[in-house]
């Protein structure tokens, strides 16, 4: 390997790692879009008390824009907050008592979903230039099943005694919400990164290639 790839690989690491204060600010800023789609009044429809709510859709788009770990942190960001007392879980609840409730698995699942759903997007951006909202939706879709919908049927299944099959029953219910919702998440997405190419891959791309022009001529 040239000098010249050691130092793009090695600044494509450290920027990997490394926040600025505009990171700080779109993780504050994706905190916010979850807590208020928490807050769009929603409906109980699946029997055990969990609503349907926007923060779905809030939480695939923060993981499709930001990637995993920012995405991560803004979701994790806002979780912890609510649980630290601040009423902005759905249904304006709030509190370590949630976790003892029906939408347990849902709150658990949505920092881990944003970090898939971020890796994710980043690979469909780097190797996709075509259909990229296609590759988007299909991979909110994946992850909503994987885990917000696999832990969610869990802690319904632990939370209210009922059978993995009564809690997998009632979780169908928001599977074509959130067909809906991935798709506009997917679309979303694809639009922020047309109009601002360097929030995610690209921006660490045009550092490193800086970085190591000026490192090669400094050799």
């Amino acid at each position: 390997m040239s000098n010249t790839d050691t130092a793009v690989t090695n600044t494509l690491n450290s920027g990997r790692r490394r926040w600025n204060a505009t990171d700080l600010g779109l993780i504050a800023v994706f905190a916010a879009l979850v807590a208020g789609a928490a807050l769009v009044p929603g409906l109980a429809v699946n029997g055990f008390g969990v609503p349907i709510t926007f923060q779905t859709l809030a939480v695939m788009l923060t993981g499709l824009v930001l990637g995993p770990g920012r995405g991560f942190a803004a979701v994790g960001l806002y979780t912890l907050l609510g649980l630290a007392g601040l009423p902005i879980f759905s249904q304006g609840r709030s509190g370590l008592g949630i976790l003892a409730g029906p939408s347990a698995g849902y709150i658990i699942a949505f920092p881990i979903a944003a970090g898939l759903v971020g890796w994710l997007a980043i690979v469909v951006i780097r190797r996709t230039t075509r259909a990229r909202a296609l590759w988007l939706f299909l991979s909110a879709t994946v992850t909503s099943v994987m885990v917000v919908h696999s832990l969610g049927v869990a802690g319904i299944a632990l939370n209210t005694k009922a059978t993995l099959e009564q809690a997998f029953l009632s979780d169908l219910v928001f599977y074509p919400g959130d067909i809906v919702k991935n798709i506009l998440a997917a679309v979303i997405a694809v639009a922020l990164h047309r109009a601002f190419p360097d929030i995610l891959v690209r921006r660490v791309r045009r550092t490193a290639a800086k970085t190591a022009a000026a490192k090669t001529i400094k050799a």
